[in-house]
């Protein structure tokens, strides 16, 4: 049995010794070498889009594929049938990173380190950003102390963020597909979305790319959000109507949008998110170093051998 893994990941590949499986490095933006199309295994991270789709055709012996991306869309994208292949993802090993940079961009919008940036950049003093300041003025996003935070897509990477945000004196509150209470947090359904959106100071989404969640945040649920409110993006691109948004962003509809993720990446330079009104852009910054590969790989791996119900499948 032959298990291909990337070298575009620094893998201690020693953890994985002591299996009885041929470990195979693989170059994830080339074809694979005819020497490799025997692959059982297959580990991919970060694979070019025809490195991918190379492999879905040539790949005939496939039958196991691990993500080592929080999401499966890439290697779907590219032709893997999950009715054929087994396809798991790296759910839980981006958790913290995300968690981490999500609240980077929430203390980024509220205390405005985006615009002291512009100002410095043009030499100039923000003096209207310092000295005295109202404590938690009302109808504005200045603080997370008691700001009403709304995180749409209630998994892994927001119970990882729920408790700094607690720690700072936010008020959490989770929407998902299905309600109730995680790690002591309420979590609605989305039928609720009407009623939430309107207390909202920052949405932070982290919603998954799919059919079901293209365009969820759109011009009509945007309209909902307080003229203050922040929508803060880590999830998906796909998830957010990006033209939707820069409208109410031009219009000063909105307080402001963080993304760190869009539609089409590189985010074109044409796009009106560059420009727009308290806009900050991120390069899909959130993630990209993955936590505990190996462990995952690993016990998937020892679970693979033993004919085992496998962890994160899709």
């Amino acid at each position: 049995m032959k298990l291909l893994y990337p070298t575009s990941l620094e893998l201690d590949i020693k953890s994985l010794e002591g299996f009885s499986v041929k470990l195979q490095p693989y170059d994830v933006k080339s074809p694979l070498p005819d020497s490799d199309l025997d692959a059982d295994i297959l580990v991919t991270w970060t694979n070019s889009p025809s490195n991918l789709s190379d492999a879905a055709k040539r790949l005939t012996n496939l039958k196991w594929i691990q993500s080592l991306a929080a999401g499966p869309n890439d290697v779907l994208a590219a032709g893997f049938d999950p009715k054929k292949v087994t396809i798991t993802t790296g759910s839980g090993l981006h958790d913290h990173t995300v968690a981490e940079h999500t609240l980077a961009l929430l203390l980024v919008a509220a205390r405005k380190f985006y615009e002291m940036r512009d100002f410095q950049v043009q030499g100039k003093w923000p003096g209207h950003l310092g000295g005295p300041q109202p404590d938690r003025p009302k109808g504005k996003f200045t603080t997370l102390r008691d700001a009403e935070v709304l995180i749409w897509g209630y998994g892994n990477i927001a119970k990882a963020l729920q408790p700094h945000l607690t720690l700072l004196g936010a008020k959490v509150k989770g929407v998902a597909r299905s309600a109730g209470v995680r790690n002591g947090i309420e979590v609605y359904g989305e039928d609720k979305l009407p009623e939430l959106l309107p207390k909202t100071d920052a949405l932070v989404m982290i919603l998954p790319g799919s059919d079901s969640t293209r365009h969820a945040l759109n011009a009509e649920r945007l309209k909902l959000l307080p003229k203050h409110a922040w929508v803060v993006n880590v999830g998906r691109g796909s998830a957010l109507d990006e033209e939707a948004l820069a409208n109410v962003l031009e219009k000063g509809e909105i307080g402001g949008a963080a993304l760190d993720v869009f539609e089409k990446e590189p985010l074109p330079e044409g796009s009106r998110l560059y420009k727009a009104p308290n806009c900050v852009v991120s390069p899909h910054a959130a993630g990209g170093r993955p936590q505990g590969a190996e462990a995952l790989v690993a016990a998937n791996l020892r679970r693979f051998l033993a004919n085992q119900q496998l962890s994160n499948v899709i």
